[in-house]
Formats: structure tokens, C-alpha cells, sequence
């Protein structure tokens, strides 16, 4: 039987005045720099525009497959090993180039593309993926790559807090691709995630590019993720729009119109192709997201969104465009990767089906302010579990997840769900016992509305607590959630009382249950 309890304790909001979130920013101004704690100098560790830096101290026990002990012969005497392997792929891009303009092209353009591939690709991060290539070789199968995007800045080049290094590791995703099986993975990782960076105490996840640049990076995500990050691509933002452009645009659903001046102006929703500076400004876009929560979350969202769609056109373009396609990507991309695994890989994946192929998700993790910034908490239970169903080939998660009231598309599973369901409501939930409790409080004064949606959701099986809440002035229901997992719960709740916005928890809320449900004029 479900029991409600009743719940006087009337706060749900921390009042603004609060002595302890005194002068907080708002969680959408939050600028993704990292918090440094007091006994922290990032000017000590961080990334010099001085190319003799001395590489950052690390840790030497003998099963860190990131260890930079590997000497400069031993990592010559791999390479060369990794390159006897690549005998036949060379054959078929210089086949490619060869049809396009002779011999002389072919050795013109192997030399220029793999010049501007390689650009950035320091020895120690050269070493780091070596280590991780040598401890799990590729043999065909799938192999686990750090994607992430850099945006320049020279405030940031001039600040002392980022230690001369303008770039900042703005996003980041943990990407599996199969080219067997024609699947691609990608997982955002939230940049403010609180992680240890051991010596470097508690740090935000986008710090680790200032303290030891893509290296340390690299390590840091697959200590996190728990797989072995084997090679890197690295986009920066300033040049990402020429990419869209070479390609003649990319064809996205824009699922909101997007008004973001700090993101650069104003993009329309629907099906339309997006030039590079509107592929920019849907990737950058955040501050539109502000009503809606975790804009970070939304754009992180719209990222995948766009990848996928230069994926889609990269990969079903015939093989001349195709090799004209890397030639313009590699102007703007850093990666280890020899132009011959791309054009391979490239090969391989033709076919694959962007909706159906590419799964995405993002971390799961909770808000919380601590010490004056924002952080985010990972749920590392869910996150386990996630990452255990990307290394099996599986969608990182069960269901699709689509935000109903942006029509954002936050998690695909590959099923084609989200085709034409992007503005549909949460599906309804059964009379089942569930094992979350919902608390539900009266924001608008009516007598007798918390009881009213205490009994929808008792007959939908929740154990349900109710109570005032510390206002009777709210205009619109909500639902609040904490972890990014109960995001559809969420919406199934507003759903089985028929109106409410399902919102992620920034800290604002106070609650004992698993769901808190405000009732507002709307009711």
C-alpha cells in the first residue's frame, strides 16, 4: 500500500540571502574555469607557450598503462612496427589520391595532410598513447579515442590563473568507434566534474588541460572512464566553422531557435543546412539553455548533434570528396592519427547510419555549490554502469532521452526513436510500486492541490510525501530531479499529473525525496 506522509518542513528554495550562498553567481554565468584551492598554483604546473616546458611530475606504478616511462627508441622502434601494419592501407589512399591527380598529388598530399595532422602532437603525448597502444594493441577491432574541442582565448593567454596557455579543453568526449560494426560512441563528459588529480588535489575535469596539456588529459579521462584511450583528435573552436564550411554546410534539426549573443547570435530551429558560423553558435549556445537548467548539459547535446551530422556528410560522400574532405579537416584538426588510418577508417564506416549508428549520452553527475563555484558530482554508480555498456558496443544508455519542453536530444540509443518525437510528451507511467518517493508541495495556495496530485501519483505506484511549500507564489509547476538518470523519471511525473517542467537541481531546491514536485498557478 502507498503511504503519504505529511511533510510540513516548509523551505523548498534556499532563500537568495542565505549565509552561505551570500553573492553566489548564477549556475548559468558559471564560466567552466577551474576553482583553485587555496594551497593551488596552476602558474607552478601549468602549460607554458614556451615548448621547453618541463613536463609535469607523474605517477610510476608499473600498471599505469600511461606511464611516461617509454624511452624515444622504444617509441620509434613501436612506430615503426604500427607503420609495417599500415602496408595496405597506404596502398588504398594513394590508389584514392592517385585516381584524383597522379603521383606527384598522391606524395603532396600524404606529406601536407599528415604535416597538418600531426601538428601539436607533443612527445609526451606521443608517449602517453603509445604506452596505452602497447598495453592494448589494435587489431582491427574497436579502439577508444579522447575528442575535444579547444577554445582559444587571449584573455586567457594573458591570465595568470591559466598560466599563458589560452586553451582551454572547453569539451570533451570519450568516443568508441567500431568500424567492423559500423558504430560510433560518443559520451560528453561535463567539464566542471570534481575529479582528484592526486597532487593536484581536487580539480575541475577541464583543468587537467592547463596543468599537463592533451597528455595529462588523456590520462586523467581514461582513469575517469576506465578505458584505454588509445588516440586523440583535438578541434579548436576558432577554426571549427571553416570545417562546416569546407564541407558546404551540414544539414542539422535544430530542435529551438537559439538567441545567444555570448554564443555569437541567432540560429533558427528546423531542419535546415547550417554554415559554419551557425554550426558555431549551436555548438557554443549555452545561455539559451538558462531557463531549462544545466545549459552545459543542452550544449554538450547540440555538439554530438552537429559531429554526427559532419560524420553523416563525410561519410557518404564519394571517395574523391572524401579525400578532399580530410585534405580541408586537417587544417583544423590535431590527431594523432596517420592519414592512412583515417582514410581507412573512413572507408570502413561508409554505410553507417547517423541515427541509428551513433549513440551519445553524457555523464551522469549531480550540481552542487561548493566554496564559490559550481561543480559537478559524479553518480558513479550510473556511471559504471554506462561506460560497462559502451565497452560491450551497447547505447550508453537503455532509452532514448529528449528534453520535451527544448526538444533537445540528450541521449540516443540508436533506435530512430527521437525521428518526429522530439516535441512529444513523456511517456506515461504504469500503476506499478515504484521505489522512488515524490514530494510534492502546494506553490499556488488552492486547497486540496497537493492532496489531488498526491493521488495521480500514488495510483501511478509512488510513495508520496506533501506539504507547503515556502510560497504560494509560483506561476509554473515544476518537477525537480537530481542526477542527470532521472531526467525521464522526471517528465513521466509531469506527465501523470498533466502539466509541470521537469528541471536538474543547481543547488536551489532542499528535499528528502527522490523527485520534488512544486505546484504552481498552472495546476
Amino acid at each position: 500500500m502507498n503511504s503519504r506522509r505529511s511533510n510540513q518542513r516548509r523551505p523548498v528554495r534556499r532563500s537568495s540571502n542565505s549565509t552561505e550562498f551570500d553573492g553566489r553567481p548564477d549556475r548559468a554565468s558559471r564560466n567552466g574555469a577551474y576553482t583553485r584551492r587555496d594551497s593551488f598554483d596552476p602558474s607552478a604546473y601549468g602549460r607554458s607557450s614556451d615548448s621547453s616546458r618541463t613536463p609535469s611530475p607523474r605517477s610510476t606504478h608499473d600498471d599505469n598503462p600511461y606511464t611516461r616511462r617509454v624511452s624515444q627508441a622504444e617509441y620509434t622502434q613501436r612506430r615503426k612496427r604500427a607503420k609495417r601494419k599500415r602496408i595496405a592501407l597506404v596502398a588504398v589512399a594513394v590508389v584514392l589520391v592517385l585516381c584524383l591527380g597522379g603521383a606527384g598529388a598522391a606524395f603532396a598530399y600524404y606529406q601536407t595532410v599528415s604535416n597538418n595532422l600531426h601538428q601539436g602532437i607533443d612527445d609526451d603525448l606521443a608517449r602517453t598513447l603509445a604506452a596505452a597502444e602497447a598495453a592494448h594493441p589494435y587489431e582491427g577491432g574497436p579502439f577508444y579515442m579522447l575528442l575535444m574541442g579547444t577554445d582559444g582565448s587571449s584573455d586567457r593567454e594573458a591570465s595568470a590563473e591559466y598560466a599563458g596557455d589560452q586553451f582551454r579543453s572547453d569539451s570533451m568526449m570519450v568516443t568508441r568507434i567500431d568500424p567492423q560494426g559500423k558504430k560510433v560512441a560518443l559520451v560528453s563528459l561535463h567539464r566542471d566534474t570534481l575529479v582528484d588529480m592526486g597532487e593536484y588535489g581536487q580539480q575541475k575535469l577541464n583543468a587537467a588541460h592547463s596543468i599537463g596539456g592533451a597528455s595529462y588529459t588523456v590520462e586523467t579521462v581514461s582513469k575517469l572512464a576506465g578505458v584505454p584511450i588509445t588516440h586523440y583528435a583535438e578541434i579548436n573552436f576558432d577554426g571549427f566553422k571553416d570545417i562546416v564550411d569546407a564541407l558546404g554546410g551540414v544539414e542539422v534539426d535544430v530542435p529551438m531557435t537559439i538567441d545567444d549573443e555570448d554564443a555569437g547570435g541567432h540560429v533558427d530551429e528546423g531542419l535546415q543546412t547550417l554554415n559554419g558560423d551557425q554550426a558555431l553558435i549551436l555548438c557554443r549556445a549555452r545561455h539559451a539553455y538558462d531557463e531549462f537548467g544545466d545549459g552545459d548539459r543542452y550544449r554538450a547535446a547540440n555538439q554530438r548533434l552537429v559531429l554526427s551530422a559532419i560524420a553523416k556528410k563525410i561519410l557518404t560522400s564519394d571517395a574523391a570528396t572524401m579525400v578532399g574532405s580530410v585534405q580541408a579537416l586537417s587544417q583544423y584538426v590535431t590527431t594523432d592519427l596517420e592519414i592512412t588510418d583515417i582514410l581507412s577508417i573512413a572507408q570502413s564506416m561508409r554505410g553507417l547510419d547517423p541515427e541509428k549508428d551513433i549513440y551519445t549520452a553524457m555523464e551522469p553527475t549531480t550540481s552542487a555549490y561548493i566554496n564559490g563555484g559550481w561543480y559537478e558530482h559524479l553518480d558513479a554508480k550510473a556511471w559504471k554502469t554506462m561506460m560497462s555498456r559502451v565497452d560491450q558496443g551497447l547505447p550508453p544508455t537503455e532509452e532514448d532521452e529528449i528534453d520535451e519542453t527544448s526538444g533537445t536530444v540528450l541521449a540516443t540509443t540508436g533506435s530512430g526513436a527521437v525521428e518526429g518525437e522530439k516535441k512529444d510528451a513523456a511517456p506515461t507511467t504504469s500503476n506499478e510500486k515504484k521505489s522512488s518517493t515524490v514530494v510534492v508541495k502546494n506553490g499556488n495556495g488552492l486547497a486540496g492541490a497537493g492532496a489531488e496530485a498526491a493521488e495521480k501519483l500514488e495510483a501511478c505506484g509512488y510513495t508520496v510525501e506533501t506539504g507547503n511549500a515556502d510560497s504560494f507564489d509560483y506561476t509554473q509547476t515544476i518537477v525537480i530531479y537530481e542526477r542527470g538518470d532521472q531526467a525521464t523519471e522526471a517528465r513521466a511525473i509531469a506527465n501523470a499529473i498533466g502539466v509541470g517542467k521537469a528541471q536538474q537541481n543547481t543547488g536551489e531546491y532542499v528535499f528528502d525525496g527522490d523527485f520534488l514536485v512544486v505546484l504552481g498557478a498552472d495546476w
